[in-house]
């Protein structure tokens, strides 16, 4: 998270604080959850069943369940579909660049051979 970067609409320095993370059950951790409160961002993240089972297993003294927005969760599956496309090149997927900066730069090239097979679809502009 130390690399991100959103670009304000305005003049300013760029934001490097999402608003929430989205994340599988990996993610799911007391050193994470405790990370993301510290800084602010809401946390979109499953628990696992063992740690469900072992906080039920704690009755009353196991808290609460972290809350999970069920609307927010289902934009994950955008971003894995676009990294699976991604893996589609052995390059990316196999990360053979030993550099960052050539990684990066083979991901865009990927990104833009991607965006030049599947154009979006474009609606017809609004004529009156």
């Amino acid at each position: 998270m130390g690399r991100l970067k959103v670009a304000r609409t305005g003049p300013g320095r760029p934001r490097t604080r999402p608003d929430r993370l989205l994340g599988d059950k990996a993610y799911s951790n007391r050193k994470i959850r405790a990370h993301l409160h510290r800084r602010g961002i809401k946390a979109t993240i499953p628990e696992k069943t063992d740690q469900q089972k072992a906080r039920a297993a704690k009755g009353a003294a196991g808290g609460r369940p972290p809350a999970l927005d069920a609307e927010s969760y289902k934009q994950r599956n955008t971003v894995e579909r676009a990294i699976n496309k991604l893996k589609d090149f052995r390059a990316v997927a196999m990360r053979t660049d030993k550099r960052e900066f050539v990684f990066r730069g083979t991901i865009d090239v990927a990104s833009i051979k991607i965006w030049l097979r599947t154009p979006a679809s474009q609606d017809p502009p609004d004529t009156p």
